[in-house]
Formats: structure tokens, sequence, C-alpha cells
């Protein structure tokens, strides 16, 4: 018997059977909102209410990205609130590589949460039918109903996500337009739906929890674990697909992942959507799934790419969200903080994109009149940071990219190098049409890819 994402069943009162109460009124929620009146296609993305992808914020949350010093902004992100039903919240930040990973994370961002939606009704709607013809006053109420319907709940969530990441990244490797041989994206995915929350990831991006202890602080925990090759289990499937794991000389805490016969590409996760160049190899998109049910000591959730990881703690991050001068700057000054660390912490190094979401749990945002100042940056942040992505509309298509990611590429003139880094501290860097994919014009830290293979101008035959 199908499930529902609706929480009615646990707080209503009425001798009905648990189960089926959720699902009719899921039945009832889904005749106003249905996913063809949401997205009947990908260009009516930008006209659903209550979803964000740019600066800005909602009713519970707030998002932020800015542009790194490695060229166009490869970082996506959402928020979608009344996400299938009205106490329903799809959450997501995704983290692009390669020449095309701008492309493939905005692709990513547009396309799975209708995955993720449409295979989640495909297994309600097979068993829901009948619940929902069956007299409710016939059913004999059993107490245990309550966990049965969170087991099938769970079980059923599960494999909406594993299977909308499967079907993402197969759409990606159809898509005539769109070349992720050596591109990919990572993606941290958060469903939070009444008092339970659903998280499925690959990749390197990160998602933590803020929560008070027994003694009312506020303490960081870590909801997703870094997909990286220095575990081993990941590490293992890898080598058992003939792939090779090893780190260079001159970084040698950062673990990459190598074809066989080429020192070739250097990713540095081990599970992403596209880069089909090392699926073969034992590079996955099959994601991590959790859940987790939320208490009232719970207070924020904060999603991000790894550009915020790389130079802030969790307990930093949760210390920096929580000091926030108002809610909805919160993600910014997140961001803001990320940079100034990576001048202190990195000068010679380019700052990566940073991307955040923070989600406020209790629901609650400030009040417009607060939020007068922080309107006004966002919209200013947004032209600035979008000004090296040409015309990139909401479905992710825009002109090819005139600069990617660097790779890791050592320079003899460090003193150089760092007086260029300064001297880009306060102004972005300039794309021009000219530049190429390489890592020729300073020292960067850690980089998703090292090089493109030497074939990865051919495409993989059929």
């Amino acid at each position: 018997m199908g499930g529902c994402v609706s929480t009615s069943s646990r707080s209503n009162g009425e001798k009905v059977s648990p189960e089926c109460l959720g699902i009719s009124m899921f039945c009832r929620k889904r005749i106003r909102r249905t996913f063809s009146d949401h997205a009947v296609a990908l260009k009516h993305l930008s006209s659903i209410p209550n979803r964000i992808f740019t600066n800005g914020k909602s009713r519970t949350s707030c998002i932020f990205t800015q542009q790194g010093r490695k060229g166009i902004n490869q970082d996506a992100m959402i928020v979608w609130e009344d996400f299938m039903a009205e106490d329903v919240t799809f959450c997501g930040v995704f983290d692009g590589h390669g020449p095309h990973g701008h492309l493939v994370a905005s692709k990513v961002r547009d396309v799975l949460p209708l995955k993720l939606m449409s295979t989640f009704q495909s297994f309600e709607s097979k068993g829901a039918g009948d619940c929902c013809n069956e007299d409710p006053q016939l059913e004999v109420v059993d107490p245990d109903k309550d966990q049965v319907v969170d087991d099938k709940m769970e079980t059923q969530w599960r494999e909406s996500f594993l299977q909308s990441y499967k079907a993402m990244d197969k759409e990606l490797r159809s898509q005539p337009n769109l070349d992720c041989f050596c591109s990919g994206s990572t993606a941290i995915t958060l469903l939070k739906q009444g008092s339970d929350l659903y998280i499925g990831y690959i990749g390197d991006s990160r998602a933590i929890l803020a929560s008070k202890d027994e003694n009312d602080s506020m303490v960081a925990v870590q909801l997703t674990v870094d997909l990286k090759p220095d575990l081993p289990k990941e590490a293992e499937r890898i080598k058992q697909c003939k792939g090779r794991v090893f780190a260079l000389q001159d970084e040698p805490e950062v673990q990459r992942v190598w074809l066989p016969f080429d020192n070739a590409p250097g990713l540095a996760m081990t599970r992403a959507f596209g880069d089909f160049c090392v699926k073969d190899y034992g590079v996955i998109s099959v994601p991590e799934f959790s859940h987790r049910v939320l208490t009232e000591r719970d207070k924020f959730i904060v999603l991000a790419s790894d550009g915020v990881w790389d130079v802030l703690s969790n307990e930093e991050v949760v210390d920096i969200v929580s000091s926030a001068s108002t809610r909805s700057s919160a993600a910014r000054i997140l961001v803001d903080a990320a940079a100034r660390e990576w001048k202190v912490k990195y000068p010679t190094s380019k700052m990566d994109d940073c991307a955040v979401v923070c989600l406020f749990l209790d629901g609650k945002m400030d009040l417009e009149s607060d939020n007068e100042e922080e309107q006004t940056f966002s919209s200013a942040a947004l032209q600035r940071n979008h000004s090296g992505n040409a015309a990139e509309s909401d479905d992710g298509h825009n002109s090819e990219p005139s600069l990617q990611r660097n790779t890791t590429v050592r320079s003899a003139e460090h003193n150089d190098v760092y007086k260029q880094v300064v001297a880009e501290a306060d102004q972005e860097t300039a794309v021009t049409e000219d530049q190429k994919w390489s890592g020729l014009e300073g020292v960067t830290r850690v980089n998703s890819l090292v090089q493109l293979p030497r074939f990865s101008d051919e495409r993989p035959k059929p």
C-alpha cells in the first residue's frame, strides 16, 4: 500500500487508519497542486511559486552564491517550498566541475527535483488508489500503524532518490548539446516533510544540522559524508573497477581518481553526475540516503559546496549562521566569512566558488522592515555574481563557457602570484573568450579535476 507526504496521520486524533488518512489527505492536496500544474516543461520553472534559485530568501530559508577566482561560477542551488504538498520543502546545492561543469550543475538543479517528484508519485499511485477508495471507518485502528507508515514512507523516499539520481545521470549521458564526458557535478539534496528529513547526496558537498544540546549550547551535527577517494570503501570500489587512486606529490593530502591508462582526470570525488570518462572505472552516481526525525532542539540546516567547507569547520559555520544579524543575511554572511578565510589561509590559492542554503526549521524569517538593506544587497550581488555567467537562463542553457575550473599546476613565480591574488581581492576576474581551461595562471589548492584525458575531445561510441 502506498505512502503519503502528509504528517497529519501523526497528529490527528480521529479513529481512522493513519495510513489511509495520510494518503487521502495527500490525494486531496494533489488535486490542488499536481506535478503537471507545477512543471509541464522546463521553460515554465521560473513561474513556479515558492521556488528560488538565485541569491535571496524565501519564507523559511536564505540562499547565496559567489563566484570564486577560478573562472565562471559553477555552483548552483535551489529551495523549493510547497514541493508536492504544502508542508514539503526541497533544498539542493550542486557543485559543477570540468569544462561544462556550470551547465551540468544548472541542469541537475532544474531537472532532478522534477524526477524526484515524478518518481515518488509513481510509487504512491501504485498503492494509494485502493486505500483512498476504501471506507476508513471499517479499518481497525492499530497503534503500530504509525510506525508502519513511517517505515513505508522511508522506503519509498529511498527508492525515489535512488531512481531519480539514476534517471538524472542517464539523461545527462543522452544530452546531445551538453558534453558531460569530462564534466560533472556533485549533489546534496534534502527533502523536509513535517518533522521528517530525507537526504540524498553524491560528491563532496555537505549538509550540517545546528541543534541545542543538553546544556542549551548550539552544536553542529554533520548529516552527510564527503564521498572522496580517501574513504576506504570508496577507494576499494574504484580499484576493483580498474581505476587508480593516488595523490599528487605537491598535494599529498588529496586522494584522486585516475584512469588506468592515463594520468587523468584526477577527480577529487568518487560519486558525481556526469564524468562519464571514469564511469566505467568505479565512479558512480548512486546516492547515499539517510532519514532523520527532527526535534524541537534542531534549529537550522546548512547546505554548502566545498568552497565553504575547505576553509570553515562545521562548528564555525554554525556559529556564523546563528550569530547573523538577520536570518535573511545568514547565507551571505557565511559566504563572506569563507571568502575572508580563503585569503588568510591560502593567500596564494584561487578561491573556490561558494554556494550556501540556510534552512530554518521553525519556519520563521525576519520581518520585511528588517530586510530592506539585505534585499537591496541581494539584488546588487546577484547582478555582480552572475556577470560571469553570460545569459544563464533558469533551465541552465547559456553560451559556451570561456573559462572553467583550473587544473592543479604549480607556478614557479609564487611572489608574483601572491601579488596577483591580492590585487584581485576587490575586483572580479575578467572572463574573456580566448581564455582556456588550464591552470597556468596561479596556484590552486584543491581542484575537482587535474587535467582532461588525452582523448577528451572524442565522444564515446554508443
